[in-house]
């Protein structure tokens, strides 16, 4: 009997691929407007990047993502002030060059892009909209009243921290929902993958599919796109 490729596995939501919710502190957005003090700095498994605890004046915490040279009895300012590191603003109020992160697709979603340790996006221009450069290169264009942190994740050196044993890395990822190792699809049987069988290991078939190919039948490389 066959089994289900990992695509269909992960995105059928099994266990295996489902992060625990349990075990994460809060769903991540950014805080009301107002100011606010850091009362302390945790982690927060699911994330590589540590989160600030952040108290307004009335006692009441709300969490952020923290960024590099954050410590605890700092201001902060959501909504309003000067760009400072750490502050929370509109990118059409942050000045050319400065390095954002947690980005909004769309304003009021809460921040979306430039989340993980030591990513931050480079302010390009302004105008009828703000052109950010991503880490990847990309440039994009936002509304300016989208929301956005000023600073460069923390947690740079997430990467670096020795494993030294596989069952090690199982923990590791396992709050991230991904897995340590895969299996190549041309070792599998015919009957576990498309790219499987024969009497040696080849994919057999062209390694490129369609955008609309089914679930099962969608593996190797995505069809490049039309030379314009």
């Amino acid at each position: 009997m066959g089994k289900h490729i990992v695509a269909q596995r992960r995105g059928r939501g099994g266990l295996v691929y489902r992060s625990p919710s349990h075990r994460h502190v809060a769903p991540i957005r950014h805080p009301s407007p107002g100011e606010y003090t850091v009362k302390d700095i945790i982690h927060a498994p699911g994330r590589n990047a540590p989160l600030l605890v952040l108290e307004d004046g009335t006692g009441k915490h709300q969490f952020q993502i923290a960024f590099n040279g954050a410590y605890v009895g700092q201001k902060l300012s959501v909504g309003s002030g000067s760009p400072a590191p750490g502050c929370t603003l509109p990118l059409g109020s942050i000045p050319d060059g400065s390095l954002v992160y947690n980005i909004e697709s769309m304003p009021g979603d809460g921040g979306k892009f430039c989340r993980t340790a030591g990513t931050a996006a480079l302010v390009v221009s302004h105008g009828e909209r703000v052109t950010l450069k991503f880490p990847s290169g990309k440039m994009r264009q936002f509304h300016p009243l989208c929301m956005a942190t000023v600073g460069i994740v923390s947690g740079s050196g997430a990467k670096d921290i020795p494993i030294l044993k596989a069952g090690t890395h199982i923990h590791y990822l396992r709050s991230k929902a991904k897995w340590p190792f895969t299996v190549r699809g041309v070792a599998m049987n015919a009957v576990n993958h498309p790219h499987g069988g024969g009497n040696h290991q080849h994919v057999g078939r062209p390694s490129t599919v369609g955008r609309g190919t089914p679930p099962g039948r969608k593996v190797g490389r995505l069809s490049p796109k039309r030379r314009r």
